[in-house]
């Protein structure tokens, strides 16, 4: 009978207040998706859907620039899947509303000034 292999790997997941590291020995062919449900994360924050959570390895997002989806990517010996929190905000509105409101702090200062004599 032929021995399974099994690699180490890490799952990490950071909240504002903490982070949760969790380093696991998965078989060979373990998926991201698979490590994830197995670390635990998904019980401890119910926020973590496994079916939908966004994950990363050591900063490429998996589905993204040839990677495989978290799904169907095969984890590495070593390899740290990072589950990303949702953003809050689109950067682009939060940029947009940030914008608007440095324009209307500048057009509150130049009131408060008066006409120019």
């Amino acid at each position: 009978m032929m021995e399974e292999k099994t690699i180490s790997v890490e799952v990490v997941y950071a909240l504002p207040h903490e982070q949760r590291l969790m380093r696991l020995l998965v078989k060979e062919g373990t998926t991201a998706r698979e490590a994830l449900i197995r670390s635990g994360i998904p019980k401890e924050y119910p926020e973590v859907d496994p079916d939908t959570a966004k994950m990363g390895i050591f900063g490429q997002v998996l589905g993204s620039k040839g990677l495989a989806p978290a799904e169907s990517y095969e984890l590495q010996p070593g390899d740290r899947v990072e589950v990303y929190r949702p953003l809050i905000a689109d950067p682009k509105e939060a940029r947009k509303q940030r914008a608007e409101k440095a324009k209307r702090l500048a057009e509150k200062k130049k009131d408060a000034e008066g006409p120019e004599a």
